[in-house]
């Protein structure tokens, strides 16, 4: 995929929430061609819920939605985009994302800044992927529990050393893992202060599953798209959660506008 492609592709537009309508692969290439430009470029992966909540906060959707990369992190988007003739390549997620800038920050030595998760799970993180890409420089890492725009105190102090810290560590990559809408509200936020980083990425519990503190589903489940179901069995008291499908799918019958085509642009999906 070339820049010229990329910043032309089709997006599919879930009720207020804009999706890039992009494979796996593609997601990629425009990943590699976003590290090759010297400015900041933010990606986030939606699923049904987060969807759902953009619906009800214009302010969260227009954040989502001034993006560089919005993928469709929920089979149940997928599915949507189907039942209304519009639909998405495929389930992208930001954990397959993540691990993929991982193995090409090895490959291209771009260095990685891990931000989010609770105090020393950043450095089991840290540990445990030296195992997994040896040459893989990690140029820092710093839990989430500070002050911040993410807890309510915008413009502090602490949060202002952090992203120094970020900034003094050259990272080009940072993760950031606060969850929904956390991180989105912390990326908004300092997006004009990061110097060096040229993608960053609303990553959730990826941090987590990287130290070791939760697993991700066995691969047959991540295969048939049945990761909700693993998490269900293995945790009954997601049952709420995991409702969120078929209640958005539901809202996706009743609405026939709820899923429709955005006309190509140039540019990101700033608007």
């Amino acid at each position: 995929m070339s820049l010229s492609s990329w910043k032309n592709r089709e997006k599919i537009q879930i009720f207020n929430t804009r999706v890039d309508n992009v494979s796996f692969q593609e997601a990629k290439e425009i990943l590699q061609e976003f590290l090759l430009e010297e400015k900041l470029h933010r990606i986030y992966t939606p699923n049904t819920e987060i969807v759902m909540e953009a619906k009800k906060d214009p302010r969260l959707s227009q954040i989502v939605n001034s993006a560089d990369l919005v993928v469709a992190d929920g089979i149940g988007l997928v599915i949507g985009s189907k039942l209304r003739n519009h639909p998405l390549k495929e389930r992208v997620t930001g954990y397959d994302l993540s691990m993929y800038l991982l193995e090409y920050a090895q490959k291209q030595d771009v260095s990685v800044f891990l931000l989010g998760a609770a105090p020393g799970v950043g450095e089991m993180a840290k540990k445990n992927l030296r195992e997994l890409y040896p040459k893989l420089t990690i140029a820092g890492t710093q839990n989430g529990y500070f002050k911040g725009t993410h807890t309510g105190f915008e413009n502090s102090e602490e949060e202002a050393a952090i992203v120094e810290k970020i900034n003094e560590s050259g990272a080009e990559i940072l993760f950031v893992g606060l969850g929904f809408p956390k991180q989105e509200l912390w990326i908004e936020a300092n997006k004009e202060n990061l110097r060096n980083v040229r993608v960053v990425i609303g990553n959730g519990g990826v941090i987590d599953i990287l130290g070791g503190v939760n697993k991700r589903a066995p691969q047959i489940f991540i295969d048939w798209n049945l990761e909700w179901f693993y998490r269900l069995i293995t945790n009954p008291s997601r049952i709420k959660r995991q409702m969120a499908i078929p209640k958005f799918l539901l809202k996706i019958m009743q609405d026939k506008n709820s899923v429709l085509e955005v006309k190509k642009e140039t540019g990101g999906n700033n608007e």
